[in-house]
């Protein structure tokens, strides 16, 4: 297993300058948060399931930019018909990125369905993904990493992580502040000037 902090943090270390960022809910946005928060970071705070159709309609409406969604397997088993969608679309600068503790960690740790039997990543290739892969050892990050930032998408990667709380690294909350920031942010580097 591979440590969800480490893991997170490995995948986002000298991000690319047109990498734009959405986390969801709980523990995604923690370790997106505790790896750089920066303004190309956009948290849903309250949109539990939708992470993955934020991420499509970014990636849609900025092609100019590699569009990254760092999210949960509860998230991610919630709006597993939004995978179906991401496929149909083919959105070449998407990637989905799921943190996969087999457990629903906002709702007390219950065993989730992909520590039983759903394999988020063969869902991903039958709904049409370029490019599905799963780290299991820290020495996989790395190619996990390429696939996430370089190939052409949609792509989904799997990070297995043991279950187990660790400290909230919490970025702003008001949600008109986020999106003003990543407005501003995205704009900025749309128009090539830094933030």
């Amino acid at each position: 297993m591979i440590d969800r902090r480490d893991g997170v943090a490995a995948i986002l270390k000298d991000r690319p300058d047109n990498l734009l960022v959405i986390s969801g809910l709980g523990s995604p946005t923690y370790d997106v948060a505790a790896a750089g928060d920066v303004a190309e970071n956009f948290y849903l705070w309250g949109a539990m399931g939708g992470s993955a159709s934020m991420g499509l309609g970014l990636a849609l409406a900025r092609p100019d930019a590699r569009v990254l969604v760092v999210t949960g397997d509860g998230e991610a088993l919630m709006g597993m018909g939004s995978l179906a969608t991401l496929g149909a679309k083919a959105p070449e600068n998407l990637a989905v990125l799921v943190i996969d503790n087999e457990a629903f960690g906002e709702t007390g740790g219950q065993t989730s369905h992909t520590g039983k039997t759903t394999n988020l990543a063969a869902v991903a290739l039958a709904c049409g993904f370029r490019h599905v892969l799963t780290a299991h050892r820290q020495p996989d990050l790395a190619v996990l990493k390429q696939v996430m930032l370089e190939e052409t998408g949609p792509v989904l990667g799997v990070i297995k992580v043991g279950s187990g709380e660790l400290p909230r690294v919490l970025p702003e909350r008001d949600g008109h502040a986020i999106r003003n920031r990543f407005i501003t942010a995205t704009t900025n580097r749309k128009n090539g000037e830094k933030t």
